[in-house]
């Protein structure tokens, strides 16, 4: 057993315990009268605890809502929030070889979830809080104590929303293939029985 590995019972509970601070309303817009956490600030604190470097100006910007789109990005940013609080765990803070994926996991593998799921679910929800924590180990390339990684991998395709949603759509398009299939043939039988009735 490798003594290093993440404890996902550990990861988990961190979430279920993870503080108003965190679930406050993200800020939305950019005007004077906006209110809410400023995300970008935080995930920059969090950077510069784990020893990685500033963002750049393109980076923060994937952490801001402003304009007209700026309410559909509210929950990805009250994601942001809830996995900043995950990734400040002692565990990673020991490790800042792995602020640049942290970032990657922050900016790139969150808004496919939180397009999904209702962030405050990564909080409340047992399997959702197991989702995002295999999600962010698997991201850095670990896995997690007393696991082997195909038993990590398994387990994270089990739980996956993404994963789910994929195979709902690919569920989808091929039933929608096989009824086109089944209308086609119902169209050449008529042509066919129709052909017939003429030839008679």
């Amino acid at each position: 057993m490798d003594a290093n590995a993440p404890r996902l019972e550990l990861l988990t509970r961190r979430l279920a315990e993870c503080p108003p601070e965190f679930l406050a309303e993200p800020r939305l817009g950019d005007s004077a009268q906006s209110q809410g956490v400023h995300v970008h600030a935080v995930i920059t604190d969090l950077m510069d605890d784990l020893g990685g470097p500033p963002l750049s100006p393109v980076q923060a910007a994937k952490f801001q809502a402003s304009g007209r789109k700026a309410l559909e990005k509210r929950n990805r940013l009250r994601l942001a929030l809830i996995a900043s609080w995950l990734c400040h765990d002692g565990y990673f803070r020991a490790k800042p070889v792995h602020a640049p994926a942290i970032l990657v996991f922050l900016s790139d593998v969150l808004p496919p979830l939180a397009k999904l799921t209702a962030a405050d679910l990564f909080i409340t929800d047992q399997d959702r809080r197991e989702e995002l924590v295999r999600a962010l180990v698997a991201h850095l390339g670990l896995t997690p104590r007393g696991e082997s990684p195909a038993q990590a991998a398994d387990r994270l395709k089990a739980l996956s929303t993404v994963e789910r949603a994929r195979l709902v759509r690919e569920t989808q398009k091929q039933e929608a293939h096989a009824r086109k299939l089944r209308e086609a043939m119902k169209r050449k039988a008529a042509r066919q029985a129709a052909a017939k009735v003429q030839r008679e």
